[in-house]
């Protein structure tokens, strides 16, 4: 067994046990989305999926985050890391709040291989922003294959350093940042709590870790017990890996800053709150890395949404666990805040 309580095999399978049962309303809304959209990735299929993929969700305009002067937003332009591009970052608040306030530095999900900074803005800024009166600033990290690691991580700790740096002319609590991210983004917020305890970088106060993707291997329990049921299966999330890590997937010596349940020290570092579903592949991993984080002697709050398939809340958001779930989300939020 691992250092992170993650076994080395699965080991086996029984269909007999099956898979957890969706949530009754969950379910409901799977059946919705149709096979087109539950279509896993494939290398095959992956630069076609991520054409479909911008064309189907196009980012919303500055503007159209604005909405109508609730908002101040602006994109900006900083330096990346060592013989990087400039990162873009979207910056976004309640408008006309005065004096600095909090931060969550967020990082969006898509497997690394899609999605963007602007899109996941509108649920943020009408979930967080607004009630906490919380700054956000959103990263728009390179993608996979196009860039492969370290590259989209070191695209988010060169603009979490920049953050930190300017927080007063930004207008940001530098003494109350949280990083955070979902599905692809929790796993790149994990990889920056790391890569930042370890270079001396900019200290978070909390990292929010929503069904973070933490591990290549796929050789949990629960990677092998949703294959071909969950909305991000096994074959997806190997695609993805694949496309980010190229060469180096599944090396034996893959730093734990590509894969967070690979680390072995997760010592010093700030409260993590993470959930998943109950039904989805990254659950055993996730499980694992609080588990992991408890044995180091850190601070973890684990919630798992019974009947929960990946990125539940995205497309069932009026559904009771769906509520539930964002409460949670927002109430350790306003306890990691106020305790600062």
């Amino acid at each position: 067994m691992s250092v992170n309580g993650v076994p080395s095999e699965p080991g086996p399978v029984s269909t007999a046990w099956g898979a957890p049962p969706f949530d009754p309303e969950l379910q409901v809304a799977l059946a919705a989305l149709g096979d087109e959209a539950r279509e896993p990735y494939t290398p095959e299929n992956l630069a076609a999926r991520q054409e479909r993929d911008a064309a189907v969700r196009p980012r919303p305009t500055l503007r159209d985050l604005r909405a109508d002067g609730r908002f101040e937003v602006d994109e900006l332009r900083v330096p990346g890391g060592p013989g990087g591009q400039d990162v873009t970052l979207v910056s976004a608040r309640p408008a006309g709040i005065a004096g600095p306030l909090p931060l969550l530095y967020y990082m969006h999900g898509g497997g690394m291989i899609t999605g963007n900074a602007w899109s996941v803005l509108p649920r943020l800024l009408r979930e967080w922003a607004l009630p906490l009166e919380l700054a956000v600033i959103s990263v728009d990290y390179r993608l996979a294959p196009q860039t492969r690691y370290p590259g989209p991580l070191e695209d988010c700790y060169a603009g979490f350093v920049w953050v930190a740096a300017h927080a007063a002319e930004l207008g940001i609590d530098a003494d109350r940042i949280v990083i955070g991210g979902k599905s692809a983004g929790g796993g790149l917020a994990a990889a920056l709590a790391l890569l930042t305890r370890d270079r001396g970088g900019p200290a978070p106060i909390g990292q929010l870790l929503l069904c973070p993707m933490l591990d290549d291997r796929g050789t949990t329990f629960s990677s092998h017990q949703m294959a071909g049921i969950d909305t991000w299966d096994r074959t997806s999330n190997a695609t993805a890996w694949q496309a980010l890590l190229g060469d180096r997937y599944g090396a034996a010596d893959l730093p734990p800053y590509a894969a967070p349940a690979r680390a072995t020290d997760l010592s010093g570092l700030p409260p993590a709150y993470i959930d998943v579903g109950s039904a989805e592949t990254f659950r055993d991993e996730d499980v694992a890395y609080a588990h992991a984080i408890w044995q180091a002697g850190g601070q973890a709050e684990l919630h798992v949404w019974p009947g929960a398939f990946h990125g539940f809340d995205t497309f069932a958001p009026r559904a009771a666990v769906s509520q539930d779930a964002r409460d949670a989300r927002t109430r350790w939020l306003r306890r990691i805040l106020t305790q600062c």
